[in-house]
């Protein structure tokens, strides 16, 4: 479809922002907007001013907001590619894929852009951010294949769309544009969207309370809260977050944030299978060929064949692929599942809660949280439980599951999926009627139903073994630290008592980190109420000291030697491996090329090198030289001037006034003609004729030129001549001296040039005005 017209009243004052999701498993596009502040400012009372400018999405037709590229859905792509891209995606959707496919980017992201293209006006694109940040794929790369990826991806974006790029940065090619964002960041940008939605942003400073933040994904899980005011000033490695509501005044809060890697349900997942597998190797008998592992976190009676990823201290039979049979037991399973938290781990820290990562104390009484992503697909699409979080009730659920037979689940799961009417919200409808509940529909997949008891149970240690959530919650709260408020505050949203619950949306806006860095970027654009106010930057551009904060943004290198190096490594002997040598052979032969190319432009250069430094070090020569312009232009070589000018008519010397043109050629002077000579020896000019040139007047001594520099008049002086003890300079009566800086070489005597006369005694001297030489009138 096309653009929206300008003329539409929806868009007047409205701006525009684009943010891609690149995650592991595909990227998703997402198109915000908001009204400009100052069209807001207008006609509004100051204390409607006191908000955050309102983001939502960037299109008023359905989901047209969003677009995610994944199988099947690259409607906008010649057939051909279709095929290519599905065959490639089932594989691994994610920018990360193309790490050794750089010229495959422009092709898997080219629909991405043209969305965004169709629906923001082409005279608002220019001016319109786009931002494509990479997540948990990207950063698995190695630093080489991060910096190639961003590299292809920015010259993609910059050459094929009007969108508003940065320029490059430290950030990267495209500046914080294009760039790997950490799981900090993630987590960040998630507390700023829950906020933003949950109204946390609101209210004066001493009454806002905010909410905190819990995301889990597959490989890792996150944490970002605001610690209270009694712990805030002991509190440790807190971030600024700095935002700017409409009226121009800034808010600012103290966030904790931190990332647990490998704490992901999938790779949690992981770490328990072997875990498992180890323990029945360690107990079974030597002599018993049975492969059959029981396993509580698998629905009653569910086979697996898992191939456990084990360290190098394990026995070789432990690391072949084992039948995993559930029992279904979700007590069981929640101990056996607690060990994986590595509570004990040493804590560096005066406080810490699980796999010795320090994090402030948390008051639950004030601190409400909010739970995305795992926190609510394993609580809702199986459950039906998506919301406030009772424990009882969800441990209650979890055991009736998993206690099931498989044979039963797979059975209605089908069956589900043959009506074809089943939402993913657990609810039967028909005829627009909810006729049943506790079901599961399309968009729960087999291997969510496999799972769910296992993701289940590592929710609850989670929540309450690990972070420290209470399981007994006192209904009404603490009245002195302002808890019933923010629980009113969640009920009128309904979405009942907000300790903890899990949520995917507030209204119609999804709630996504992707949102947080929106909220961001309309606040960054509202103007200062003052002039000293700082520019509104990500968070973690706003730490002061970042060589020793532990959040550290992802920087790829522009040379990473030791990535190059493990590429090539299978091709070197062992005895030239850093490993081997101590040092990188690839950093050692790059700086051996860098000095030899160097050496080999200066020997090129030499010559003018030498040049050069002949010029600027000498200052002989530089003397020298400085005599002879100062002769050329008729001045003493004492540095005086002379009283009268050469050229003076009352000067009683003979003068020669003309300048031969061999002369003129040998100077590099130009001159039309030469002057007549009258009978005096002196130029005689027409009426109305001005002198084309100065010319030097010489005292002539037995005829031969000579310097006069007692008189202040110019001199035949060239540079390196011997001096008299007088001062004077020794010449041989030779013009050729004076002409000694011309190319022309050759000798000429000017008793030849000039017609010969009687010269008395008294009045020896023949004089040449001195500017003639050298100065056109």
């Amino acid at each position: 479809m096309p653009p929206p017209s300008v003329v539409d009243s929806w868009l007047a004052a409205r701006r525009f922002g684009v943010v891609i999701d690149a995650g592991s498993s595909g990227s998703r596009l997402q198109v915000y907007s908001w009204r400009d502040a100052r069209a807001v400012r207008l006609g509004q009372d100051v204390n409607a001013l006191n908000t955050l400018p309102k983001v939502e999405k960037g299109t008023r037709d359905g989901e047209q907001w969003s677009l995610k590229v994944e199988p099947g859905e690259w409607s906008l792509i010649r057939q051909e590619e279709q095929l290519l891209y599905a065959l490639r995606s089932r594989l691994i959707a994610g920018l990360s894929s193309f790490a050794h496919n750089l010229e495959g980017i422009g092709s898997y992201l080219a629909p991405l852009l043209e969305h965004a293209r169709t629906h923001i006006p082409p005279s608002l694109q220019s001016e319109t951010p786009v931002f494509l940040l990479a997540t948990a794929g990207m950063r698995l790369l190695s630093p080489l294949q991060q910096a190639e990826v961003l590299q292809a991806t920015c010259h993609f974006l910059r050459f094929h769309s009007n969108f508003r790029i940065d320029d490059q940065s430290p950030a990267g090619p495209c500046g914080s544009s294009v760039r790997i964002i950490t799981g900090e960041e993630e987590g960040l940008f998630g507390w700023i969207a829950v906020n933003y939605l949950m109204d946390g942003f609101t209210g004066s400073e001493d009454d806002r309370l905010t909410y905190g933040f819990l995301d889990m994904g597959g490989a890792s899980t996150q944490i970002a809260f605001e610690p209270s005011k009694v712990e805030r000033d002991k509190a440790q490695n807190l971030l600024d977050v700095r935002l700017r509501l409409l009226d121009g005044n800034d808010i600012r809060h103290q966030v904790f944030v931190t990332t647990w890697l490998g704490y992901g349900t999938n790779q949690a997942r992981e770490r328990y299978v072997g875990q498992v597998i180890n323990s029945y190797e360690e107990d079974r008998i030597s002599s018993s060929t049975e492969e059959h592992v029981l396993d509580p976190c698998l629905p009653k009676n569910l086979a697996l064949t898992e191939f456990p990823v084990q360290p190098e201290s394990s026995s070789p039979h432990s690391k072949k692929p084992h039948a995993l049979v559930g029992t279904g037991s979700f007590e069981q399973c929640l101990r056996q599942t607690l060990p994986l938290l590595n509570k004990d781990a040493p804590c560096p820290d005066t406080h810490c809660l699980f796999n010795g990562v320090y994090v402030p104390p948390i008051d639950f009484a004030a601190s409400n949280f909010i739970g995305v992503s795992e926190y609510w697909y394993s609580t809702e699409q199986i459950f039906d439980l998506g919301g406030p979080y009772d424990v009882v009730q969800y441990e209650r659920a979890a055991s009736e599951f998993c206690s099931r037979d498989w044979a039963d689940i797979w059975k209605e799961h089908e069956e589900s999926r043959q009506q074809g009417r089943l939402g993913g919200d657990g609810e039967v409808e028909e005829d627009g009627q909810i006729v049943g509940t506790g079901k599961w529909g399309l968009d729960v997949e087999i291997a969510r139903l496999q799972m769910q008891c296992f993701k289940a149970a590592w929710i609850v240690n989670v929540l309450h073994e690990g972070i420290g959530l209470p399981r007994i919650v006192d209904p009404g709260g603490n009245s002195t630290t302002g808890g019933d408020k923010v629980a009113e505050q969640a009920k009128t949203k309904g979405l009942g008592r907000p300790t903890f619950q899990s949520m995917d949306s507030v209204g119609d806006i999804a709630i996504s980190w992707t949102l947080g860095k929106m909220v961001l970027e309309a606040s960054r654009e509202v103007p200062a109420a003052s002039l000293s106010s700082r520019p509104i930057v990500d968070p973690i551009d706003d730490i002061p000291d970042i060589a020793n904060s532990p959040v550290q943004p992802i920087r790829p290198p522009l040379l990473d030697f030791d990535a190059i190096e493990d590429q090539i490594s299978h091709h070197l002997p062992p005895s030239l491996t850093r490993h081997s040598l101590g040092f990188s052979p690839v950093a050692f032969m790059f700086y051996i090329f860098v000095v030899v190319l160097i050496a080999g432009v200066t020997y090129r250069l030499r010559h003018r090198i030498r040049s050069t430094l002949r010029r600027f070090i000498s200052k002989r020569d530089r003397g020298y030289l400085a005599e002879g312009y100062s002769m050329e232009e008729g001045q003493a070589l004492n540095g005086g001037s002379s009283s009268s000018p050469p050229w003076s008519p009352s000067s009683s010397r003979t003068s020669l006034q003309f300048l031969p043109s061999r002369l003129s050629s040998t100077f590099g002077l130009r001159s039309s003609r030469p002057p007549a000579i009258n009978v005096n020896g002196h130029a005689s000019f027409r009426p109305g004729q001005h002198s084309p040139v100065r010319v030097f007047s010489f005292p002539l001594q037995n005829g031969a030129v000579t310097p006069d520099i007692l008189n202040g008049t110019a001199t035949s002086f060239v540079p390196g001549s011997p001096r008299l003890h007088d001062g004077s300079i020794m010449s041989k009566g030779s013009f050729s001296s004076l002409s000694s800086r011309s190319r022309n070489s050759s000798n000429m005597n000017l008793s030849s040039l000039i017609p010969r006369q009687t010269i008395s005694r008294t009045n020896s001297g023949m004089h040449i005005p001195v500017g003639s030489l050298f100065r056109e009138e």
